[in-house]
């Protein structure tokens, strides 16, 4: 029977909880192949679903990122003050990364390993991310924050200072020392000091220059 797009994507998402299950019963990740066998699909109607190993990993990236999306989008979508916003946009996806991380430190590991390694089937999902945090920026610049910064500019700055609570690589090596308290102080932080009134050729209102 052949598959209407809904339908489709329903069972692309269904095989892309199994090989994520996998992945965390095997402590490996999940070949194309071994996925098909394991599917209980045809071979045909596999490749129908996924064309390659490529394919495949889009549809667990999707499936593992969608929280990610989720929270992202109903972040940008609320009227919160800037200051508060911008900490919930970033605050809530380190809850989930941190709490998958807890977890299944192995299986979150596998999968961060997963993602490096493919990385430009993720990029989406980074520059999405990046146009979201765009959109806040200019609303906090509406309400005066972050003056005299171009919004390139300043998504620069801000993904610098804050890498540590969207690389979810950083929880293998941090753990319990990155925490909300902590991210809620840098984001304080940004508001405050971030801003490019101190002239041309800084980046911030304080009177630290580049040694030449």
């Amino acid at each position: 029977m052949a598959l209407n797009p809904t339908l489709r994507e329903e069972e692309r998402a269904r095989i892309a909880r199994h090989v994520l299950d996998l992945v965390k019963e095997r402590g490996s990740e999940i070949p194309w192949t071994v996925a098909m066998a394991e599917s209980g699909l045809t071979r045909a109607r596999f490749e129908a679903l996924f064309a390659d190993y490529d394919d495949m990993f889009d549809a667990v990236a999707q499936t593992w990122l969608a929280p990610h999306m989720a929270v992202m989008e109903e972040v940008r979508d609320t009227n919160l003050p800037p200051p508060r916003k911008m900490y919930e946009f970033f605050r809530r996806r380190f809850i989930i990364s941190q709490s998958r991380f807890r977890e299944d430190p192995e299986h979150f590991n596998i999968l961060c390993e997963m993602g490096a390694a493919n990385f430009e089937r993720v990029r989406s999902y980074v520059d999405l991310a990046d146009h979201y945090l765009c959109e806040l920026i200019a609303e906090a610049q509406a309400e005066g924050y972050f003056a005299g910064l171009e919004i390139d500019e300043a998504l620069s700055l801000i993904n610098q200072m804050i890498s540590n609570y969207t690389l979810p690589d950083a929880l293998i090596y941090l753990g319990d020392k990155l925490s909300e308290d902590k991210l809620a102080r840098i984001v304080d932080t940004m508001f405050i000091g971030l801003s490019g009134e101190a002239g041309a050729d800084a980046a911030g209102v304080n009177t630290l220059k580049v040694a030449s």
